[in-house]
């Protein structure tokens, strides 16, 4: 079984990116981000970032969100 972690990503009340983490079928874990640009357009896509350790790749999106928190962003 799989498992995924989503987390969206919103500043004044726009979408502004969307992180996903989850089990690849090779035993990695990996990470993608859709990151929409500043000014509008089409999000773009970022990643794969692939960890050994699902706990790698966990740490990874706290840090990430973290970080996107400390510049003012709302996560859900």
């Amino acid at each position: 079984m799989s498992a995924e972690l989503v987390r969206e990503v919103q500043r004044d009340g726009t979408w502004i990116a969307k992180l996903r983490c989850f089990d690849a079928e090779d035993g990695a874990s990996v990470v993608e981000a859709e990151v929409t640009p500043m000014g509008g357009g089409a999000p773009i896509r970022r990643g794969p970032y692939r960890f050994a350790t699902a706990h790698e790749a966990f740490r990874f999106m706290q840090e990430a969100v973290l970080a996107l928190q400390y510049l003012g962003c709302e996560i859900a």
